[in-house]
């Protein structure tokens, strides 16, 4: 599928997202879904960045290039030198880099890329994506 994005709604999108992602850590999740729906929302914020930042690409390339930047992102968990350690130490590095790697984690990347591929087949339909 292939859009045309207004970049103030991806926007809207993007910080949307973070906010939901932040407070999917928050005590009143329940148990089963805690573990994973702040990666299924990591997912879903990095689906709306490539969106900004690519308004014309289509729908499925965004996906998969979302969901290969988390899968990079993850993998990179395995890797420990001090520097990068340094990095996750702070707020910012950690939100953005992670900890300790998770295959599980892999799954949820793949749902949030997917889900903003079938948000964004919603937004089309609807006419509201321009």
């Amino acid at each position: 599928m292939r859009i045309k994005r207004n970049r103030i709604l991806y926007l809207f999108f993007i910080i949307s997202t973070i906010a939901l992602g932040l407070v999917s850590r928050a005590a009143f999740i329940p148990e089963l879904i805690y573990p994973y729906l702040g990666d299924v929302f990591y997912a879903l914020m990095i689906f709306w960045i490539f969106g900004f930042l690519f308004p014309r690409m289509s729908s499925k390339k965004i996906a998969l290039i979302s969901i290969l930047t988390c899968f990079l992102i993850e993998f990179s968990q395995l890797y420990h030198a001090e520097w990068i350690n340094e990095i996750r130490k702070t707020r910012l590095g950690g939100l953005i880099l992670g900890f300790g790697f998770l295959w599980s984690d892999l799954v949820s990347y793949a749902v949030g890329g997917m889900m903003g591929l079938g948000l964004e087949y919603v937004l089309e339909k609807s006419g509201r994506t321009d």
